[in-house]
């Protein structure tokens, strides 16, 4: 049995790891590093610098590998999504397979927590169907923690409901109904923008938790043009970004 352990390891912040994050990062055999490009190297970077500044054991591997792209060529967007993670859990059976023994460990450092919106235990169940496979989760701070840190506001109203949803389902559907908090993730497009924009407060935060990390907030109709140049400016800057925002019906926080 090959154990695998997918590790939260927050928004990049080296020292948002906790410390289960640490001693499960020096427990593994083999880590795998998955690189998107040269665009993207920082976010491999900044995997590289979490397991230079915490990995103390001298056996532990460190494998990269480079990540598929979603097929553009596949109109359905399920369809694309399944297909790419198809791909991505071909080439871990086959890293895994090259660099690993049975009963050894295995360690996939995760973005925020592998529970929101994260495609990582999708992609172990694929794994899991083709090799001998016992998934384990060590939970991480989320974007979402990092997003009202940084704007120092809770996620709730009293007695308040909260969705979190994505920039798509805002573009679709609106504001979702039933509630005044919506967080919003994977958002490339700023959707936000569609929506009416009277009553409307936003709290968005850009590289959440990071060195880099930009916040700005406000009534959406005074502060989106702010936040479309800030988030412009970031992109081309560093080649990618990563952004979270909470939008709310009322100012009261």
């Amino acid at each position: 049995m090959i154990a695998l352990d997918l590790i939260g390891i927050g928004t990049g912040n080296p020292r948002h790891l906790t410390l289960q994050a640490i001693d499960t990062i020096n427990a593994a055999d083999l880590i795998l590093i998955p690189t998107k490009g040269t665009e993207k190297d920082d976010l491999a970077g900044l995997r590289r610098q979490i397991c230079a500044d915490m990995l103390t054991n001298p056996a532990t591997r460190i494998v990269e590998f480079a990540l598929p792209e979603r097929d553009p060529e596949i109109a359905d967007y399920r369809a694309r999504v399944d297909a790419w993670h198809d791909a991505i859990a071909a080439i871990w059976v086959e890293t895994i397979q090259t660099h690993l023994g049975q009963g050894a460990r295995v360690a996939f450092l995760v973005w925020g927590d592998p529970s929101l919106y994260d495609s990582t235990l999708r992609i172990a169940d694929r794994v899991a169907a083709i090799l001998p496979l016992k998934t384990r989760v060590i939970p991480g701070i989320t974007s979402i923690q990092a997003l009202t840190a940084a704007h120092a506001i809770p996620l709730n109203q009293i007695n308040g409901p909260v969705v979190v949803t994505t920039g798509r389902q805002i573009r679709d559907l609106g504001f979702p109904d039933g509630t005044n908090t919506a967080v919003v993730m994977l958002d490339g497009e700023l959707s936000f923008r569609g929506l009416d924009p009277v009553g409307l407060h936003i709290w968005w935060t850009g590289y959440a938790g990071m060195e880099n990390e930009i916040s700005l907030s406000g009534p959406v109709a005074e502060v989106t043009k702010a936040i479309v140049k800030a988030r412009t400016d970031a992109r081309a800057a560093h080649g990618w970004i990563m952004d979270i925002y909470l939008l709310r019906r009322s100012a009261i926080i």
